[in-house]
């Protein structure tokens, strides 16, 4: 499928660590991901001397992920956008306790720990989880090659995954999104949800046989 619909709806998905050998794009993927950790350590430790300008351009590489995530995890728009401002703040405000190798994964627990709470003081109403399809001047990002049919079809089936993730619990959904979308292992999204390895498997198999039902008879639809 595509992304955003990478979450497989197999309850059979490999692990990873199972996969086939690492290929140069795999690698390459390994070296960019590891730069940018360094890039963000390297920011921290200026932030932390005093520079605020550096703490400002963390902000700037991380607010549109942050808000991606978020948005999808709580299915609303204006919960997700005040969890990203307290998760900055308190990113600023804690940032010497930042040990971990991945900026970006300790800011998304943060953002996920803010959304709880600024949930559990509004009512929840359906919103749409991708916003961005609301935006006429925004448009997916597509292969030069796809033309306009190829578009529409990855528009709706985005659409259709966006309509059944909404459709399941919030910690399978957050635990999908991280893991199928995001891309981050069992390990790190236990560590950013707060919760046991075992939980967190637990979530995905869930999550993906509920997506699995709910999407039954939508699966030539995403497959062609």
């Amino acid at each position: 499928m595509d992304d955003p619909a990478r979450a497989d709806v197999s309850a059979d998905a490999p692990a990873p660590g199972d996969a086939a050998p690492e290929s140069a794009a795999s690698r390459a993927q390994t070296d960019r991901v590891a730069s940018e950790r360094a890039r963000d350590r390297a920011l921290v430790e200026t932030a932390l001397g005093g520079e605020l300008d550096a703490f400002n351009r963390l902000v700037e590489l991380h607010q549109d992920y942050l808000f991606g995530v978020t948005v999808r995890v709580v299915g609303d728009r204006e919960a997700a956008a005040d969890a990203v401002q307290e998760a900055f703040l308190s990113a600023y405000r804690n940032l010497s306790r930042f040990r971990g190798d991945s900026f970006r994964s300790w800011l998304t627990r943060i953002a996920l720990n803010a959304a709880t709470d600024v949930l559990r003081g509004r009512k929840r109403r359906p919103v749409d989880p991708y916003p961005e399809w609301e935006d006429d001047s925004w448009q997916p990002p597509t292969d030069e090659s796809e033309g306009p049919e190829q578009t529409a079809i990855a528009r709706s089936r985005s659409r259709t995954i966006a309509a059944a993730l909404g459709q399941i619990t919030e910690d399978q959904r957050a635990a999908i999104v991280l893991y199928d979308v995001e891309g981050y292992d069992y390990h790190e999204i236990a560590d950013m949800t707060g919760v046991s390895l075992g939980t967190v498997k637990s979530r995905i198999h869930r999550g993906r046989l509920a997506l699995r039902d709910l999407l039954a008879d939508q699966m030539e639809h995403l497959r062609g």
